[in-house]
Formats: structure tokens, C-alpha cells, sequence
């Protein structure tokens, strides 16, 4: 008996927008992904990795999914990327996969006779092979592969099929013998010159590119009709086309956008708050289990005030981001997400964006980085640059936190017309004055930005699909782990800190106050809770971090803030969901009741005058600061690198800043 093997291999997946190359991978890879950026460059890196056995060989694959192109000359950053790395890494790439839609062969095979001509082992991926039963596309398998010279696995992705036949076949790729256009002449030392390429193939040498294209066009028109037969109807296309004419009308168009908006938002609220009561739930029990079992001390006041209370304040808002993510991944998958670019389009050129800007800035609701980084696909550098200085006044998923403690503040159980909800109708209008805000800053910024260029959008729009759960899963899941560990850490550090800095001060009058606490609670006299409660104000005000808040208030006295809230603005810096986290802190800090959570808290907090301190001035203060600073280091580290400049993200936070605390201030003078 022969003795199991294992092999390696790294395999790249290449192939046009929408052709169902990330369902592939994550067909391939399912939750074994991790996430990172090309070397140099914000454009996201997805790898994967897959284990199986084929005649006693266990084969490891590295899988890379490389962003989606229309062929090897590029015109977005985005594509130059896939590019590049194609070209560039001969040595680190074992067997390239082409990813092919079936129910579009014609567009998708101009890359593919790209990629063969660039002599990789190859195996190319006939996706969505259901798709084209169902529309009787006819397809000569042993035809294609025949003229390609390379094996073609009918695959449906969404579905698995296909995907043992795919990893089997990956196992003996081939080179193809077959040449679309000959260019080995560039290759150098087993090395593809990028550049070269491009000059051999731009429009600047235009016998060069006049004779590759026509001879790949013409190759391909051959194979299309040798091997494809297609209906002249397709019912799929029908159907989509009926539905378009709502998702898409220049009228009804924007109404269905906005009712899929509220619906959205309803649901966030309505939905996450049963799950979200559970988890505050869990965590206050914990936390006084822990008080009443540990020893009093450091180590307990650690615990009880600083780590759950920090941690426990955000984690309990994973259930409305995590529907969120869920609703981003139904729009995207379903086809929907590219309709809402389609309808917008014309909208957006009147501010200086067009409706590529679109994507991005509804990515932008879940988090701004990614969303910076998905603006490569704009063409337009002027429209590129005014997309990533606006995005950040999209409200991402980090404020969803922020809003829903304070809305809760002010609107707690009211409902509108006895049937929906007020939170989340005040939500919706969170989210739509921030989309106002940026699209009222993009048509200044394109009378500033001096640069003459026009652009064009081109999307082809795909057929309406059934959303996948398991690729929904597979992006919430990651989106949350996101959140969960690299917010967290963050988070913890901060909790961590500020629990130090509440718990101690500098000077004896720290030390006096926290002396006669511990008499107080020690009296068999029965001192009343409040006496307690105004103890533990006191200390606080005296801790190094009460010395902090008391040294900005000045500059946020006007906004309707406290020394308190000027605290949670400047952790908050971090990332805006550490608002919360530091608000439990703190208030975890002040209170002597374990059982009491963070927006009870608050609302029993008073202000200098006795009175309530979160009225609806401060609110609403508070809620439109969230909504417009840029209290994000990770947004403006990547707006630097993006525009390669300290100019822009310099330019937006004083921009950003300036445009809260106006806004703050004038809602608070104005509610007052």
C-alpha cells in the first residue's frame, strides 16, 4: 500500500464582475479565509484554504481570489491589481482558475483567452452551469475544452455543484497548447513584463492592439457559435426585466429604494432588541455573580467596572449589525445592490459623483474602510477623490451603537400610528442625513476641485437570483469577527485604561473621598444610597480621568456636553462604537448597583442644576457630533493611503469636526 502524500498548491481565481467568482471561493474555502491587503496597495486580499484526498494524495490548496476584471488591459486600480499579480507572480502561483459565466460566455471569454495566452496550468470554471439548463443554453463541453486546450468543469457555485469535479481537475491542470494571440515574445526569464504588455496592447499602438483584439474577437464569435446555442428568448431575462420595470423606473425606482430603507431599519430595531436585552441581560448577571464571589478589591472593581462593563456595553449590539451585514449581503447577492446603482447614477452626476460612487457609499453604512478602498473602481479621479472625502459621512455600522443607546434615551417605547416603530423611523432619519450631508458636500467639492474629465458608467446588470445563505453566513460571520476581535481589542485596551484612571487620582482629596466612601458602606449607621451615589461623583470628579474631562469641557460646554461625555468624544477617537464602552465604564465607575444597565444609568444621571442630564437638546447634540466627526483613526489612515497624501485626510477631519460641532451646537441652542 502506497503511503499518503500531502501536496501544496496555490491557486488563483480570476474572472469578470459578476461571473460568481466569490461564491467560488467560498465554496472552496468556506470560513477558512482570512482577509489583508495586496503589498503596497488598500485593495483587499481575500485567501482561502481547502483540504482533500485524491489516490491517496492530500492535496492543501492556498486559494487566492483576486478582484474581478474585464480583461488584462486595466482601467481602474482595481483591475490593474488582478493584473499585476497575475502577471507578476509566475512562481507563486500553481494552477489559475478562470471563473466564466455560462449564461454569458461571449463577454467573459476576452479574459479568459487572455489568461490562457499567459501559459499557466489552468483550469477554467464553467459557473452558473444551472443558470444556463434553465435558460437551455446549450453548451459543447469536450468542444470548448477542444479549442481552449485547457479542462472546463460546468460548476453552480451557489449551489456546490461541481466544486469536487473543479479540485479534482485543479490537481491535473494542464498548459494549454492553444495560442488566442501570440505573446510569449514578452515574456522574459519565465517573467511577464507588465508594462510591456500594456504598450503592446494600448491604444497608443494601435496596429498592435487593433490586431490582438480583432484576432481574440473573431476567435471568440467562432467559438460562441460552434459550441453555445442559445434561444432566442430567455425566460429568466424576462422575468428580470418585468421587475426591473419597478426597481428601476425613474420614479418608482427611488420609492422602492426608500421602502426597502425603512424596511431595513424597522427590522434592525425591532428584530435585534429581543436578542439584544438577552445579552445585557447576561452580562449584568455576570457581572454581579463576579461581585459577590470575588474578594472586594482591585481585582473585583477590574472586572465588575472595567472589563464587562466596557465590553458587555458593545457586545450587546452585535445582533443589529450582524442584521445589518445580513441585509447588505441579501441586497448584494440578489442583484439588487447593482439596481441601486443604475437608478441613482443620474442623481449623482448633479453632485459630482456618478453611480459607481453608489456601492461604495451604501458599503459605507456598514464600514467606511472597505468602502475608501472600493472606490478603485471609479475611472474618474475627480469623482474617486470627492467619493472618499464624502464616504465617512455615510453612518457605518460602528454609530449604529452610538444611535440606538441615545434614541433609546429619548424615544423609548413610542411607536408611530400604533404600528411602527419610532426608533427606528428615528434611525432611518440618521442614515438619510448623513447620505443628504454627503451629497450636499460632493456638489462643493466639484466646483472646488479643478479637474476637467468625462466619465462614462457602464454596468451590466444581472439576472434577479435567490440569495445564498451560505454566502450571507460567510460574510456576516467574517464582518463580525471583524468587529468582535480587532473593535475588541481596542475596546478592551480602553476599558481597561479607563477603568484605571476612574479608580484612582492624583492628590489626598482622591484619597479622603474614597476613604469616607468606604466608611459609608462600612456604617452600620444605614447610609442612603444617594449619599453613596454623590460619594462616588465626587471621586470620579477627582480621578485622573475626571481631571481630563474637566480640562476639554470648556471647549464642549456649549454643545450641551459634560466633563463625562468629553471623555467617551476622545476614546472615541479610536473607534466611535468605544463611545458606549467608555460611557459604561464610566458610569460602571460611578454607580453602585451592578444590576442597573448603561441606559438606566444615564437616564437617572443629573446635571449641574439637578435636573435631567440627557434631555433631548443633549440628545440630539449628541446624536448629530456621531454623525458627522470623523472619530475614526482607521478611516483617515486609509483615506492617506488611498490618496497617497496627508492633504485630504487632514482637509476632511477638520472639515468633519467643524460640521459637528456646528451642527451640535446649533441643535442644543436650538432645543434648549
Amino acid at each position: 500500500m502506497s503511503q499518503n502524500t500531502n501536496t501544496k498548491l496555490r491557486v488563483a481565481l480570476i474572472g469578470n464582475p459578476n461571473a460568481g467568482k466569490s461564491s467560488l471561493f467560498n465554496s472552496l474555502t468556506g470560513l477558512k479565509q482570512k482577509t489583508g491587503n495586496y503589498s503596497g496597495v488598500t485593495v483587499d486580499k481575500h485567501e482561502g484554504q481547502t483540504v482533500f484526498q485524491e489516490n491517496q494524495i492530500t492535496y492543501s490548496l492556498s486559494v487566492v481570489d483576486l478582484p474581478g476584471t474585464y480583461s488584462l488591459f486595466a482601467k481602474t486600480p482595481d483591475e490593474k491589481i488582478a493584473c499585476e499579480f497575475l502577471i507578476n507572480n509566475r512562481e507563486e502561483i500553481d494552477v489559475l482558475i478562470i471563473v466564466v459565466d455560462a449564461t454569458n460566455l461571449k463577454r467573459n471569454l476576452l479574459l479568459a483567452s487572455q489568461a490562457i495566452d499567459l501559459k499557466y496550468k489552468t483550469v477554467l470554471a464553467l459557473n452558473m452551469f444551472d443558470e444556463a439548463e434553465k435558460q437551455n443554453i446549450k453548451i459543447d463541453i469536450n468542444g470548448l475544452e477542444s479549442v481552449l486546450g485547457v479542462e472546463v468543469i460546468p460548476t453552480d457555485s451557489r449551489h456546490q455543484g461541481g466544486i469536487s469535479d473543479l479540485k479534482r481537475a485543479i490537481t491535473r491542470a494542464k498548459v494549454s497548447d492553444s495560442f488566442f494571440y501570440d505573446i510569449s515574445f514578452l515574456q522574459k526569464n519565465n517573467k511577464f513584463n507588465y508594462e510591456e504588455y500594456l504598450h503592446t496592447v494600448s491604444p497608443g499602438n494601435s496596429e498592435d492592439i487593433n490586431s490582438d483584439q480583432l484576432y481574440r474577437f473573431n476567435t471568440i464569435n467562432y467559438i460562441v457559435t460552434k459550441f453555445v446555442k442559445t434561444p432566442k428568448q430567455l425566460s429568466i431575462k424576462e422575468a428580470t426585466s418585468r421587475i426591473d420595470a419597478i426597481t428601476t423606473h425613474r420614479v418608482f425606482g427611488y420609492v422602492f429604494l426608500l421602502l426597502i430603507l425603512f424596511l431595513v431599519f424597522q427590522f434592525i430595531f425591532f428584530v435585534a432588541e429581543y436578542p439584544m436585552s438577552w445579552i445585557e441581560g447576561v452580562f449584568m448577571q455576570t457581572q454581579n455573580f463576579i461581585s459577590q464571589n470575588l474578594p472586594k478589591g482591585q481585582l473585583n472593581d477590574l472586572f465588575t467596572g472595567g472589563i464587562l462593563a466596557g465590553i458587555g456595553g458593545v457586545v450587546m449590539f452585535i445582533p443589529q449589525i450582524a442584521l445589518l451585514f445580513l441585509f447588505i449581503g441579501i441586497l448584494e447577492d440578489s442583484g439588487y445592490m447593482a439596481r441601486a446603482s443604475f437608478i441613482m447614477d443620474k442623481l449623482m452626476r448633479r453632485f459630482g459623483l456618478n453611480g459607481k460612487s453608489v456601492i461604495p457609499l451604501i458599503s459605507g453604512t456598514a464600514c467606511a474602510v472597505p468602502s475608501i478602498m472600493a472606490t478603485r473602481t471609479i475611472g474618474s479621479y475627480k469623482e474617486r477623490l470627492i467619493t472618499v472625502f464624502v464616504l465617512p459621512l455615510m453612518s457605518c455600522s460602528a454609530r449604529l451603537p452610538v444611535y440606538t443607546l441615545i434614541i433609546a434615551l429619548v424615544y423609548p417605547d413610542n411607536s408611530f400610528l400604533g404600528v411602527f416603530n419610532v426608533k427606528g423611523l428615528v434611525l432611518l432619519a440618521m442614515y438619510l442625513l448623513g447620505f443628504f450631508a454627503t451629497l450636499a458636500t460632493a456638489f462643493v467639492m466639484q466646483k472646488l476641485i479643478k479637474v476637467k474629465e468625462t466619465s462614462f458608467f457602464v454596468m451590466e446588470l444581472p439576472v434577479y437570483r435567490w440569495p445564498q445563505a451560505k454566502n450571507i453566513a460567510i460574510l456576516v460571520i467574517n464582518k463580525l469577527k471583524v468587529f468582535v476581535l480587532d473593535a475588541g481589542k481596542i475596546i478592551l485596551a480602553i476599558s481597561i485604561i479607563l477603568w484605571f484612571l476612574s479608580s484612582h487620582g492624583p492628590g489626598k482629596k482622591f484619597e479622603e473621598i474614597s476613604s469616607e466612601i468606604g466608611r459609608a458602606e462600612s456604617s452600620s449607621s444605614g447610609v442612603s444610597k444617594e449619599s453613596i451615589r454623590q460619594l462616588r461623583t465626587r471621586q470620579l470628579e477627582y480621578s485622573y480621568v475626571g481631571r481630563l474631562g474637566h480640562f476639554i469641557e470648556p471647549v464642549i460646554k456649549p454643545l450641551g456636553f459634560d466633563w463625562k461625555i468629553g471623555i467617551a468624544l476622545i476614546t472615541s477617537f479610536a473607534a466611535r462604537e468605544v463611545f458606549v464602552g467608555t460611557m459604561a465604564t464610566i458610569y460602571g465607575v460611578n454607580q453602585e448597583d451592578e444590576n442597573t444597565s448603561i441606559k438606566k444609568n444615564l437616564q437617572n444621571e443629573k446635571n449641574s442644576s439637578g435636573g435631567p442630564m440627557y434631555t433631548m437638546a443633549v440628545c440630539w447634540s449628541l446624536l448629530l457630533f456621531y454623525a458627522f466627526a470623523l472619530q475614526c483613526m482607521s478611516t483617515i489612515a486609509t483615506v492617506k493611503r488611498e490618496t497617497h497624501s496627508w492633504k485630504w485626510p487632514i482637509a476632511q477631519l477638520i472639515f468633519m469636526t467643524a460640521l459637528a460641532y456646528l451642527s451640535s451646537f446649533c441643535a442644543y441652542q436650538a432645543l434648549s
